[in-house]
C-alpha cells in the first residue's frame, strides 16, 4: 500500500509539472502574468494613519496608511512604499457619489435614498450582477496604483433606510463578493464596521476597520478578528484616548482619535 501511494504521488507531481499547475487552481485564460506574492496580512496592534481629506501628510511614522483611492495617485502610493508603508485604498462600495469620475456608469435604478453625506445615495446591493463589474473597475484602479489593500465603505446598508428592502442575506452576499473581487486582484480587504455580521464574515476578510466601537460599547464584537491574528484598525471621534485606549489595548485594537473629516490630525493610543 505504501509503495502504491508513493507511486501515485510521483505521478501526480509529474502531471502538475507538465500542466504548469501549482495546486492552487488554474490561471485565468489569457493571463500570462507570473503569480503575484501572497497578499498582505496586517497583524493586531499595527499602528496606522487614516487620512481621506487634504494633501497626504507622508511624514507620520506608522507602518500603514489608509487613503482615498480616487484622490491619490500611484506616485503617492509609491512614495509611501519607499518609506516602508503599506497603503490601503479607500473606496465606497455601498453608496453612489456624485463627485466620482465613474458616477455616470451607475444606472439610476441602483440609486436609493441619500445617506446623510452630501452627494451620496445608497446603492441597491441586491443588483449584484450590475454592481460587480462597477466595483471590479474600482478595485482594478486600486491594484493598478499599487495599493496593498482595500477599505470598502458602507458595508452595512441593510441596517439603514436605503430605499430598498435589503436583508442581512443580501449584505452577506454583497460583502463576500467584494472580498472575492479584492482577493482576485491580490489585494487584502478589510471589513468596515458591520459588527453584527463579523462571525459570518471574519474568514472572508483580512482585517477590520471600525469607527466608534468604544463610543457605543461594541468593541468586544471585533475580537474574532484578533483571535485570528487579523488587525482591527479603529478610530474614535468624540471620545478622547483616555476614554478608550485601555480597552483598545486590552483587546489588541489599533486605535486612535481622529477628527470626523479625517484630515491628517491623529491622536493614537
Amino acid at each position: 500500500m505504501r509503495a502504491r501511494r508513493v507511486t501515485a504521488a510521483l505521478i501526480a507531481a509529474l502531471l502538475l509539472i507538465l500542466t504548469g499547475c501549482s495546486g492552487g487552481g488554474s490561471p485565468d485564460p489569457g493571463d500570462d502574468r507570473p503569480p503575484g506574492p501572497p497578499r498582505w496580512q496586517p497583524r493586531p496592534g499595527t499602528a496606522w494613519q487614516w487620512q481621506l481629506a487634504g494633501r497626504i501628510d507622508e511624514s507620520v511614522d506608522v507602518p500603514v496608511y489608509d487613503i482615498d483611492g480616487f484622490e491619490n495617485s500611484a506616485r503617492t502610493v509609491a512614495r509611501l512604499h519607499a518609506r516602508g508603508r503599506k497603503v490601503i485604498c479607500y473606496i465606497n462600495v455601498g453608496a453612489w457619489e456624485n463627485f466620482r469620475p465613474d458616477r455616470a456608469a451607475f444606472p439610476r435604478s441602483l440609486l436609493g435614498r441619500g445617506n446623510g453625506w452630501r452627494g451620496e445615495r445608497w446603492l441597491d446591493i441586491r443588483q449584484l450582477s450590475v454592481l460587480r463589474p462597477l466595483m471590479a473597475k474600482r478595485m482594478d484602479m486600486c491594484r493598478d496604483k499599487g495599493f496593498d489593500a482595500v477599505e470598502p465603505d458602507l458595508t452595512e446598508g441593510y441596517r439603514n433606510r436605503t430605499g430598498f428592502p435589503l436583508t442581512a442575506a443580501h449584505q452577506l452576499a454583497y460583502n463576500r463578493a467584494m472580498a472575492r473581487l479584492a482577493h482576485d486582484r491580490g489585494l487584502a480587504i478589510g471589513l468596515k464596521n458591520d459588527l453584527d455580521q463579523i462571525p459570518q464574515l471574519v474568514r472572508d476578510f483580512d482585517f477590520a476597520v471600525n469607527e466608534e466601537c468604544a463610543q457605543y460599547d461594541e468593541c468586544d464584537k471585533l475580537t474574532p478578528f484578533i483571535r485570528r491574528k487579523k488587525a482591527v484598525f479603529h478610530a474614535e471621534y468624540a471620545l478622547k484616548p483616555g476614554a478608550f485606549c485601555r480597552t483598545a489595548q486590552r483587546l489588541g485594537l489599533s486605535s486612535m482619535q481622529k477628527r470626523l473629516d479625517l484630515d491628517p490630525w491623529r491622536r493614537p493610543c
